[in-house]
Order: structure tokens, then C-alpha cells, then sequence
């Protein structure tokens, strides 16, 4: 018996079916099997109002039937992110909390697992399609030569990543797997060229080492926005650059050795807020303008001018593009790149004078 036939028993005794919540919300009885089926079918307003009826009426499908009607389990697999700093893994743990309401609007679960390294969450993959019967996965903190990527596509399991491919170098990677990303470059270069609109023109860069993917990206951003508005050479810009480990300790120690060489920044555009944290304090109460990128709570509570990334919508793009995958939508595009926004606080003042 399936899902559109039978559900659970009401406090009464009385049992609710399909039929009881498609006449509560005043729809047929299909556009209720299409809510919880394939619910990118239903209008939002008819959607809204189905799901009202189930709740009132506490109406629960039978999962084994629905389960052996479509071949899946509707679970999608999730790898929790190990903590770090406590501030830049804010976005990862937004685009979780995003994700999760998405699945479960859409009549899906997300698993979560841990794991220490790359290998660790390929056998964590195998583990949980032998005992679990996962649909489907969603990556994130995609790097160069990610194995994770190239064993899924192998086993032919439908995933999509938060991040795009990367290949050993830095370089884009043309892997033909889904993606949804954020244009890092276009954020670095909307923070330089707001602040070139204030005055400023030594503007340095605050990043990570070469290498990174994401990193270079951001670097990019910042170095074609000032050598447009500049025409300075690529010496100059080499000097007004540092790289360092992602943390507000390595941060302050970056961003003190740029403000005492010759080309002596009067702002800072940093690839992370961590890094942007760790420049603040190492300007102290000097007129130098700091800007962060993922605009983590943190930041705004600093009153950090950052770069936000959309993550919630980030969140729904993967999910529209996992259930592509899945066969419960039509064909989309494999990929999406979505723009950021600079957020400007206290901390992006004028040049000075």
C-alpha cells in the first residue's frame, strides 16, 4: 500500500489518509501525492496550504511503501565539517542548516558523518550505500585532485558539490560533475573597487597561500580591480600582497609586516574574515580600512565591512540540482555560479585626507 493510500492514525482513532488532508486543504487528491512526491510541481501557495492540512491532520505516508514504490530511500548523505576557528566555518554550518530545511520542504532527510580526511569520507560513503541506502550526496570544501568526486562519479552515485572542482594547481577543473559556487573573484573585486571609490589606492591583499582554488580566486579578484584602476606594475602588486595560514593569530602577524614595508597599505581586502579579524587588531587605532570575506556573525558584531556569500541560496540550488539528478525534475544546467555581496560596516572608512 503506498503513500497515497494510507497514513497514520489521528488522536481519535480514526486513521488520515490523502483523501482526509486533500479535503481539508481543498485540492485533489493527486496535487497532495504531488506535494509529497515532487512538490517542484505545486504552486507555493497550494504547497504552503497542503502542508497546513498535514499538520493539522498529522497525516504521516507509510515510508516502506513509498520507499518500495520509487526505489529511494530520500536520504541525502553530509559530511559535518570538523570545527575550527569558530568563525569562517559559520558559512558551512549556514549552508547545512539551509540545506536541511530545503531536503525537508521537499519530502527528504539529510544524513550527517564525520570524517578526517578525504579517504576517511570515501569509506563513509561506501559504508552508508551498503547499510543505508543513501540517494544521493552534497560535498562541500572542494580542493585540487578531490578524490571524492572522481569515486562517486565512478560508482555512477548522483552527488553535487558546494565548490567547484579544482584541479592540483588551482586551476578550474573540467570534471563534469554539478556545482553550485560562489564568484569569489567578483567579490574581492567589488570590496577593491568600493574602496578605490573612497579614495583609497595602496590597497593590499591578505590571502592564503597560491595553490588554494578558492584563495587565487579572491587574490584575482583584488589584483584586476587595482591594476585597472591603477596601471601599477606586477612588482607592485606582488608587494602590496601576503600570504599566511587561515587564522586571526597568523592574520595580525600578515597584515603588521605589510603596514611596515614601503608600499604601506591604507586598506586591507582579506580572503576570509578570520584573516580580516586578525588585520584589525594589527591596525589597531590607525586610519587603515579592513575588509573581510563570508560575513560571519562575528564580523557583523565587529562591525567588519565582508563579502556575504549566498549561502541559502546556495543551498536550494543544490538541492534543485541533486533532485535533477534523482529524475524527480526535469533537465537543468549542471552548474551555477552565484554572485556575493559586499556588505560595507565601520570598518571600510574613506582614505584619509
Amino acid at each position: 500500500m503506498s503513500d497515497d493510500t494510507q497514513g497514520e492514525q489521528d488522536t481519535s482513532g480514526s486513521r488520515v489518509t490523502l483523501e482526509s488532508v486533500a479535503k481539508r486543504a481543498a485540492v485533489s487528491r493527486q496535487t497532495v501525492s504531488n506535494v509529497l512526491n515532487a512538490p517542484h510541481r505545486v504552486r507555493p501557495m497550494t504547497l504552503q496550504r497542503v502542508h497546513s492540512a498535514i499538520a493539522e491532520l498529522g497525516y504521516r505516508p507509510l515510508l516502506a511503501a513509498r520507499q518500495l514504490r520509487t526505489q529511494r530511500s530520500r536520504i541525502i548523505g553530509l559530511r559535518l565539517e570538523p570545527v575550527r576557528d569558530g568563525i569562517n566555518g559559520a558559512v558551512l554550518d549556514r549552508f547545512l542548516h539551509a540545506l536541511t530545511e530545503e531536503a525537508q520542504r521537499g519530502g527528504y532527510r539529510t544524513m550527517l558523518f564525520t570524517a578526517h580526511s578525504d579517504e576517511d569520507e570515501i569509506a563513509r560513503y561506501s559504508e552508508l550505500l551498503a547499510t543505508t541506502s543513501v540517494d544521493a550526496f552534497v560535498l562541500t570544501s572542494t580542493h585540487g585532485g578531490d578524490p571524492r568526486t572522481s569515486w562517486l562519479t565512478r560508482q555512477g552515485v548522483p552527488f553535487v558539490s558546494f565548490g567547484r572542482p579544482w584541479s592540483d594547481t588551482g586551476r578550474l577543473s573540467d570534471t563534469g560533475h554539478s556545482w553550485v559556487d560562489v564568484d569569489n573573484a567578483q567579490g574581492t573585486r567589488a570590496a577593491t573597487e568600493y574602496l578605490l571609490s573612497q579614495g583609497h589606492r595602496r590597497i593590499a591583499f591578505l590571502g592564503w597561500p597560491a595553490g588554494s582554488g578558492v584563495g587565487d580566486e579572491r587574490r584575482e579578484g583584488w589584483r584586476r580591480a587595482l591594476s585597472k584602476a591603477t596601471a601599477w606594475s606586477a612588482s607592485t602588486l606582488v608587494a602590496l600582497s601576503a600570504e599566511t595560514t587561515d587564522s586571526v593569530e597568523h592574520g595580525a602577524e600578515a597584515a603588521a609586516g605589510l603596514l611596515a614595508a614601503k608600499y604601506r597599505p591604507t586598506a586591507i581586502v582579506c580572503a576570509s574574515d578570520s584573516l580580516a579579524i586578525g588585520a584589525l587588531s594589527a591596525v589597531a587605532a590607525e586610519p587603515v580600512a579592513v575588509v573581510g570575506f563570508d560575513d560571519t556573525p562575528v564580523a557583523a558584531a565587529l562591525g567588519l565591512s565582508s563579502v556575504a556569500q549566498p549561502v541559502e541560496r546556495a543551498a536550494s540550488d543544490c538541492f534543485e540540482l541533486l533532485l535533477g539528478h534523482l529524475g524527480a525534475t526535469s533537465a537543468i544546467s549542471a552548474n551555477r555560479l552565484l554572485k556575493p555581496e559586499l556588505v560595507v560596516r565601520r570598518t571600510s572608512p574613506a582614505a584619509a585626507g
